[in-house]
This record gives structure tokens, sequence and C-alpha cells, in this order.
């Protein structure tokens, strides 16, 4: 359990949600389908050079208050509280990112946090906080079968003592990333969360990566090049100048844009 207390009604507020709070697989799937629609995947403050401050506090401040998004630390721990104070039972976990990690590649860093939610003594995997590939609703972890969701399926393939999550992208699945079972505390995500927000490698450093999902679409934005993917299979995909860029932050995404980050989207949009 964490001992960080969350405004629920603010959240609620913030992702539009009015229904019920029992903690139940129902509420589980709607809040889980909301979050992303509402809250984007953004990582602008490690391309300023500003860090991710985990502190409950300033996530709060951030994500809720201050109508941003951010990236998995910062999702996912707050989507991990909001479940507590509604009675739910959540573990944290950590996995390694295997998306369009090319085959043979040493493992990577346990780079990503993703949640375990048991109800009624069944493991579900909550993550609202994978980008460009999140699922809109809870996976069940006890099962091997393609579990479809309002975009893809995704199915969780065993590998020694992990789970490998699978996207299915037209006739073929592509893997997300490793699922590690191991409960994951705060001093794991203070160290993973340094390296994704400081280290050179990383590639928040290096990368403008936006991301919303709603029932209709996917919203996706690499550095100047912009994607929407239609859950009837159609996609349309154009490239931004910085003028775009920064309606399309403040549209599609909801994001409030700064002037602060005027040279950052000037940057992403000279991307070739």
């Amino acid at each position: 359990m964490t001992d960080a207390s969350i405004d629920l009604d603010a959240y609620f507020a913030r992702i539009g949600y009015r229904g019920p709070r029992a903690p139940v697989l129902d509420t589980l799937r709607a809040l889980h389908a909301l979050h992303p629609a509402a809250i984007p995947f953004e990582a602008i403050d490690v391309l300023l050079g500003r860090g991710v401050d985990l502190a409950p506090a300033a996530v709060d401040a951030k994500m809720i208050a201050g109508k941003r998004g951010g990236y998995c630390f910062e999702h996912n721990s707050l989507f991990m509280r909001v479940l507590e104070a509604l009675g739910f039972t959540v573990e944290g976990l950590g996995a390694r990112v295997r998306y369009l990690v090319p085959p043979g590649n040493p493992p990577g860093a346990r780079s990503h946090m993703a949640l375990r939610v048991t109800i009624d003594g069944k493991p579900w995997l909550a993550d609202v906080g994978f980008g460009g590939c999140v699922a809109s609703a809870p996976l069940r972890l006890d099962t091997e079968a393609a579990q479809p969701t309002a975009q893809e399926s995704f199915r969780l393939v065993p590998e020694g003592h992990s789970q490998v999550l699978e996207v299915q992208r037209g006739k073929d699945w592509l893997p997300l990333y490793e699922l590690l079972p191991e409960r994951q505390v705060a001093a794991d995500y203070t160290v993973a969360n340094w390296f994704t927000a400081a280290h050179p490698n990383s590639l928040f450093r290096k990368t403008m990566m936006v991301a919303r999902v709603t029932p209709e679409a996917r919203y996706a934005l690499l550095d100047n090049r912009f994607t929407i993917r239609k859950t009837n299979g159609d996609t349309e995909q154009r490239t931004l100048d910085a003028a775009q860029l920064e309606r399309v932050l403040a549209g599609e995404f909801g994001l409030p844009v700064e002037p602060s980050w005027r040279p950052v989207i000037a940057r992403a949009a000279t991307t070739s």
C-alpha cells in the first residue's frame, strides 16, 4: 500500500468519470478506458531538462491540477493510488521494454512500470502509461489467449518466469515488454525514473513522444510525425511544422502549451 492520499473527486473530474466507486472489475475497466483518453502520454519535461518528480503531490499537481500528461511512472503511480483509495488490491511491477527493439539485443533495464490488480482472486494487468501502444482495458494475467480491446488484441506469452505482452497488428504479434512478476517498491521506480529522465542514452531525452487513445482512434506524435490510427483500420499520417506541432499538442492532446516549450517544439519540427 502507498501512504499518499489522492483527491478522488479531482481525479474523476480530470478523466470524466461519474460512475460507482466500488472496487470491482467494471470500475477498473471504466477507469482504465477513461484515463489514457483524458491524460496523454508525454515526457516534455525530460526534453526541457526539468526531470520528473514522482512525489505524489508533484504528480497530482502536474497531471490533475495542471492538465499535463506524463510517462509510465507518473501515469501508473497515480493510477495505483487511485485504485488503492477505492479499495483495490494493487502491486507495482517492472518491465523490460521490447517494442521496436531489434531481435538479439541484450535485455534492457526495468524501465517500465505496470500494475497487477487482484479482483476476486484473479490477477489483472493494469497499465495506463505505455504510450502509443497502451491497452485501453485491463488484461487477464492468467491466460495466454488473445484479449480484444476497442483498438487491438493483446496477449501475454510465458517466457521463463516472466510474461511477454504482445499486441496484434494485422496478422503479426509484436512484443511490447517483458513483464516481471516480482513486486516493485518505490525505490525501484526512483532508480528507473532517474535513468529514463536523466541518462544520456534515454530515448526520452532525444525524442518528443506524445500519445492518447480514445474509443475512436489512437493519436501519436513522434517528433514531427503525427499519426492517427482509427479503430476502423484507417490510418492517416502528417509531417508537421512548428506551428502545426503547437496546435496539435494543444488541440488533439489537450496540453497547456507553454512558451518555454517552443525550442523543443522547433527542434522536433526539424526532424527528418
